[in-house]
């Protein structure tokens, strides 16, 4: 059985360790997410960790309630990181835009904590904030309640997945990272017109496109959708994307099979790897 979590104020060390720390959640949060970006997952363990603080690590049992506790706590950092400074500006594609660029920068930003966290449900105050202000954005742009759910869905779950993809190429090592760049140019780029056409004709494209991340890209792609069946949706139309007959259909809970066949689809694609270097954005408008 779990153990119950100490509030904040009660567990706070009344004396600083040998080497002069006084823990907290946000001490030991930030902690792990140095020995993640130093050791990788694997290397993220209490002992080590307590080394790192300077304390037995029993002690951070009094913080968290295991060391899963602890990377939820981490992936709700990585969220606070992502809403630190964002503002909503009632131009619902803008923000809607900032926040899923701002939440994929900061997940790239450390690679190692994104892979452990990426595809977790923290229920913790950022990730929550960052819910509720997506929900909201969309609310007031005007999209009925399911093409809400449904939009916000896709949202989310697109910047996750691409933060979790790209940050699997950073973590590569870097021979490995250079070897897959180089790729599109040492083999992509020779293919000969005779057996791959279309390859070729995109060679000088796919050369320079194809190292950096195709989240805007995407993201763009999905706001345009939303955008459309908003209009259509202000022109007298049902504005749902679902097949038709489904609008305005009760939202109800996926069945077992449902869920079953989402996750492996997930589970699938988080095997996939993009490439490792900081992107930059250059379909953002």
């Amino acid at each position: 059985m779990p153990k119950p979590v100490v509030p904040e104020e009660k567990r706070r060390r009344r004396r600083p360790t040998r080497s002069g720390t006084v823990l907290s959640e946000r001490l030991i949060v930030e902690t792990a997410m140095r020995l993640l970006r130093e050791h990788g997952s694997t290397g993220l363990t209490a002992r080590r960790l307590g080394r790192a603080l300077d304390c037995d690590p029993s002690t951070l049992y009094r913080y968290f309630r295991g060391m899963d506790d602890l990377v939820l706590a981490i992936g709700d950092a990585l969220i606070g990181q992502a809403l630190h400074g964002w503002r909503p500006t009632g131009d619902w594609r803008a923000d809607l835009r900032g926040m899923g660029l701002r939440i994929h920068s900061a997940y790239v930003a450390h690679p190692q904590a994104a892979l452990v966290t990426a595809n977790r449900v923290t229920g913790r105050a950022n990730e929550l904030a960052a819910d509720e202000a997506v929900l909201d954005v969309l609310r007031r742009a005007g999209f009925p309640l399911p093409d809400t759910v449904r939009i916000y869905h896709a949202f989310i779950d697109q910047t996750l997945a691409f933060a979790a993809l790209d940050a699997a190429s950073l973590a590569l090592p870097s021979a490995a990272l250079r070897s897959d760049e180089e790729m599109w140019r040492s083999t992509y780029a020779r293919l000969p017109a005779a057996t791959h056409p279309r390859i070729a004709e995109a060679a000088p494209l796919l050369v320079t496109r194809m190292v950096t991340s195709a989240y805007p890209t995407a993201l763009e792609m999905l706001l345009d959708s939303a955008q459309a069946q908003l209009e259509r949706l202000r022109a007298g139309g049902s504005g749902t994307g679902e097949p038709e007959g489904t609008a305005g259909a009760e939202i109800v809970n996926p069945s077992p099979t449902d869920v079953s066949t989402n996750q492996e689809t997930r589970g699938h694609q988080r095997e996939h790897r993009h490439q490792r270097e900081h992107r930059q954005y250059p379909d953002v408008r």
